[in-house]
């Protein structure tokens, strides 16, 4: 089992925090790269606080301070950042120096089109926004490189961690042997509840992985971060190189913010970035 125990996100109104993964500290020289909770922001209810997502209907200003707030505790500047449009697809965009900043200031500036970044440039900090989606840190220490995955039920069932590391093996000569890779906050396996039709899909993707279970009649539950584990083996990565948080967003609305308990909501972040000048 995963531990829980390395939780650090705070509850609302406490000061900003980043939830970190035990298996990537060891690479915190190179590697800056985590998950926001709801803490430390300025949004208000049901927003409340640390709300990074422009779309959700929060006040702008208030979303745009909860970013400065995040790249400062980060020490790295806002135009730093590189962020997706997350269409919940699988597609993979490979980011350099031109894309710095896309998606920090509006929605519509955003990289279109793609649920998950690369990069092996120092400097730029990739981005997802997320609110019961998992999150997939992925981290070459070799060459380096480095991506991050939003992977909601459809994305995991078009395997967009799988192509992940299959763009970053392509476009960076990256081995999946020598991968990382940290499953983040996300609902959990006992609280994500689906329809015969997305666990028929479910059950067809990952025909060896134990990702559906009955639940009532005709419902299931679908076991996200098995999912995404499952791309991950399956195309190289050995398990020990990969950590599930097993931090349930459902069940945590004091620390995360989750669509699937309250509607509208925010959303919280996900990161990675080679260290370097920002």
């Amino acid at each position: 089992m995963d531990s829980v125990e390395s939780l650090r996100a705070p509850a609302p109104r406490a000061p900003l925090a980043i939830h970190e993964f035990d298996l990537l500290k060891p690479h915190w020289a190179g590697l800056l790269a985590g998950c926001t909770g709801r803490g430390g922001g300025v949004s208000e209810p049901p927003y409340d606080t640390l709300n990074i997502g422009l779309h959700v209907g929060d006040d702008p200003a208030a979303v745009l301070e909860n970013r400065r707030r995040v790249a400062r505790a980060l020490g790295v500047a806002l135009s730093s950042f590189a962020m997706a449009q997350q269409v919940h697809r699988a597609e993979v965009r490979v980011v350099g120096s031109a894309e710095r900043g896309r998606g920090t200031l509006t929605v519509e500036d955003a990289l279109p089109g793609a649920d998950a970044l690369i990069t092996r440039e120092a400097g730029i900090v990739l981005a997802v926004m997320l609110a019961d989606c998992v999150p997939v840190i992925v981290y070459d220490p070799v060459t380096p490189a480095v991506g991050v995955v939003h992977a909601g039920w459809a994305g995991t069932v078009q395997h967009v961690t799988r192509n992940t590391v299959a763009a970053m093996c392509d476009e960076f000569g990256s081995d999946p042997q020598r991968l990382l890779a940290a499953v983040g906050p996300s609902i959990g396996p006992a609280s994500y509840e689906v329809g015969a039709d997305v666990a028929e899909r479910a059950r067809a993707q990952f025909p060896t992985a134990n990702v559906i279970h009955s639940r009532s009649a005709g419902k299931y539950l679908f076991d996200l971060w098995a999912g995404n584990v499952a791309d991950l083996t399956g195309i190289g990565l050995a398990r020990e190189h990969i950590e599930v948080a097993g931090l349930d967003t459902f069940q945590m609305p004091a620390w995360f913010f989750s669509h699937r308990r309250r509607q509208p909501t925010g959303r919280f972040l996900a990161f990675a970035s080679l260290r370097g000048q920002a």
